[in-house]
């Protein structure tokens, strides 16, 4: 696998690769934005926050619930990626 790929096992056990394009901590949580498209083309971006306990080997990546704390850490992102990428929500 490589360092920007991540596979998420879905809850029916099934697996989704998907495309880190860029991580931040944000309040004392890890986010990650990543995409389902492959390299180059348009897809769907999605805001990933880290739940797992720091002891865990494996980080447990879950959608955000609530909307305030998406639009924040979408705005940390776009300001990142200014130019780069465009992000609508």
């Amino acid at each position: 696998m490589e360092d920007n790929k991540i596979v998420m096992i879905m809850d029916d056990g099934s697996e989704i690769e998907y495309t880190i394009l860029e991580s931040t901590v944000f309040g004392g949580k890890t986010y990650i934005l990543v995409t389902d498209a492959p390299d180059d083309e348009d897809g769907e971006c999605y805001v990933m926050k880290d739940v797992s306990e720091p002891d865990e080997d494996e980080a447990l990546y879950e959608s955000i619930e609530d909307d305030t704390e998406e639009e924040a850490v979408l705005s940390i992102f776009r300001q990142m990626l200014e130019g780069d990428i465009d992000i609508e929500q």
